[in-house]
């Protein structure tokens, strides 16, 4: 593996850490679709940039660019507290806008200035180790490296400092408030340390691979844990693993190493939407599954409580006059009898005193939905689970 190999996969790997940090709370926040918007409308703050200072490695188009990011969810919350429109409206409206702002100032007066728009989009990262960083003749390494090194440290930072603001401005704005802490301050807190990462980041990974990394692993993240510490750690360790692995793919197809990068990033999401423990889509419709079983055993047990009559505790009874299928049935008297909730004596079903007991406990939880009772059986029934 020779040196630029291994450039490449520091500075994907220092921009995966670097985007997945601010991406857990866009995610969190129900505003993934803002770092769209940013990585778009930055564009006229680049070009305006240029236009002052002639010089693309100026760092004055890194904070105009930022300050444009941020102008940005400006204009969308205006819109948005109009009431007129929802939020992803508000944000399909603006970054189109600012973006073609952009497209026309470069298209007007920079046509012979190599400020192109598929390189802002796609950047490509095989040519980021060729961008040296040069000090008195000295050379130290990719200027992209150094420049989200210093975007990560400070991310890194600002996220000691304010965790706990943070955390709490994320799920509670009104508890917030009641703290002390500004909600808004901290929301264009965030939107600015968000900006100023897309900026950083686009110009080796392109604004494509920037969304990628800033939500596909907060977004993967999130159906694996609940715990917001777990979710940084999962969403850095993701975001790490994506772009080491899809440099290695590319290298061996290869094809787009951002491309590639982005392609793992919707694996491995896959892979965690499909069969994730919890939230996991097989996960849900198993839980699903077995709700609908114990639901059904609720109303059978119900049934049998109401009626002592032996053709109503008949197991043909559940066919023909509670209208279930034989399967459903089936599996009805499976959990009813595992659980030592009836007996079954020539056909004919009878309660158990568990069984009572349970009906007893699980019409008082529906009906007052307090569980101080069932503890016990939590860890049998779905049903008890919320």
């Amino acid at each position: 593996m020779n040196n630029p190999q291994i450039e490449i996969q520091l500075i994907a790997a220092v921009v995966a850490i670097a985007c997945a940090i601010p991406g857990v709370f866009l995610v969190l926040r129900k505003m993934a679709l803002i770092s769209d918007a940013i990585s778009h409308a930055i564009l006229p703050g680049i070009v305006i940039g240029f236009f002052i200072t002639q010089d693309l490695n100026s760092p004055i188009l890194i904070l105009l660019a930022a300050l444009t990011g941020v102008i940005t969810v400006v204009l969308v919350e205006i819109i948005q507290k109009t009431k007129l429109v929802k939020e992803d409206t508000a944000i399909g409206l603006v970054f189109p806008a600012l973006f073609s702002i952009g497209v026309i100032l470069i298209a007007k007066n920079a046509n012979d200035v190599h400020l192109d728009v598929d390189a802002v989009l796609l950047g490509e990262l095989a040519f980021a180790p060729f961008d040296r960083l040069l000090i008195s003749g000295m050379d130290m390494g990719p200027k992209s490296l150094w420049v989200m090194g210093v975007i990560l440290i400070m991310t890194l930072a600002l996220l000691v400092m304010f965790f706990k603001e943070l955390k709490v401005s994320t799920f509670d704005t009104g508890l917030s408030s009641a703290l002390g802490f500004s909600p808004i301050i901290l929301h264009y807190g965030l939107m600015s340390v968000s900006s100023i990462t897309v900026v950083g980041a686009f110009d080796a990974v392109g604004a494509i691979l920037v969304v990628a990394l800033m939500i596909a692993p907060a977004a993967t993240a999130y159906l694996l844990t609940s715990d917001l510490k777990k979710m940084l750690g999962l969403s850095i360790g993701i975001g790490v693993f994506a772009a080491i692995a899809g440099y290695w793919l590319a290298h061996i197809l290869d094809t787009s190493i951002s491309g590639s990068m982005t392609t793992v990033l919707g694996l491995v999401f896959l892979l965690v939407y499909l069969f994730a423990p919890s939230k996991g889509l097989l996960s849900v419709l198993y839980r699903q599954k077995q709700q609908r079983i114990e639901v059904s055993l609720i109303t059978f047990l119900l049934h049998l409580t109401n009626h002592s009559e032996e053709n109503e505790r008949h197991i043909n009874h559940l066919n023909e006059h509670i209208n279930w299928q034989k399967v459903r049935s089936k599996n009805v008297l499976n959990l009813a009898l595992k659980n030592n909730m009836i007996t079954i004596e020539n056909k004919v079903v009878s309660l158990t005193n568990k069984g009572q007991e349970f009906t007893d406990l699980a019409i008082e939880y529906i009906i007052t939905n307090r569980d101080e009772n069932i503890e016990h059986m939590k860890d049998d029934f779905f049903l008890f689970r919320g």
